[in-house]
This record gives structure tokens, sequence and C-alpha cells, in this order.
């Protein structure tokens, strides 16, 4: 029997190392290899060379959306990896809407995207491990 996961390809690589204070708590750290980390205390890392695919769905590729793009996916990944509760899933999207709005984002727009990741987004967040003989 193989395990294997589908890949996308990405539009974006990260080219310097990003931390976001979040307010999740882990029992203990939780990381996927060397890219993306979560400490107990909420401290989100995303190192340098982590791919992702930017804003989703029918958008434009804005400024104000990618730091908040960013974020969302590193906690959606750790979703899908299971070293987070699904139930994360509402804070990343609010956290997602509060980011874009941060960075300059009209609230409309934030507001529209926030709707959106709750509607549409939850099929992202669960775990893609697949299995075949």
């Amino acid at each position: 029997m193989i395990f294997y996961k589908r890949r996308r390809r990405y539009k974006y690589t990260l080219f310097s190392d990003y931390k976001h204070q979040t307010e999740l708590r882990m029992a203990q750290p939780v990381k996927i290899g060397h890219v993306v980390s979560l400490e107990m205390d909420g401290l989100l890392t995303i190192q340098k060379g982590y791919a992702w695919d930017g804003p989703s769905g029918p958008t434009i590729d804005t400024p104000n959306f990618m730091r908040g793009s960013l974020v969302h996916d590193a906690l959606y990944q750790l979703m899908r990896e299971k070293l987070i509760p699904q139930d994360h899933r509402e804070y990343a999207d609010r956290l997602l809407r509060e980011i874009c709005l941060e960075d300059g984002m009209s609230s409309i727009r934030a507001w529209w995207i926030y709707k959106a990741v709750r509607l549409c987004g939850g099929s992202s967040a669960e775990p893609d491990l697949m299995k075949a003989p």
C-alpha cells in the first residue's frame, strides 16, 4: 500500500522568514518539516522558501491580500496535516480578514473574503492524505 498527496502548483515563494503572533495556544509546539512551525505561545513561523498559492477563488492578488493569504494558507496546512484541530478554522478565517484590514484592504472586500472562506474553504483544511493498494 502507498500513501500520497496531490500537489498543487504554487504561485508564490517566501523570500524571508515571517513570524506572526496568533491567539492560538498549543500543548506542544508543532511543525511541518522546516517550513512552518507553531509554538506553544501561538507564534507562527513561516520559513524562507515556503510556497503558497496566494489568494484563492475569484479574486485579484493584491499586496493587501498577500500577508493574510500566507498566514491563512500556513494555518490551513497545519490543519490538513492534523497538527492543529479543525475547530481552529474559524480563527484562521477571522485572522485572514484582520490581516487584510491591517494591510489596507477595504472593509467590504475583507468581509466578502471572510464570507467566502467560511462558506467554501472547509475542504482546503481537511486532511489530504490518500491511499492506494
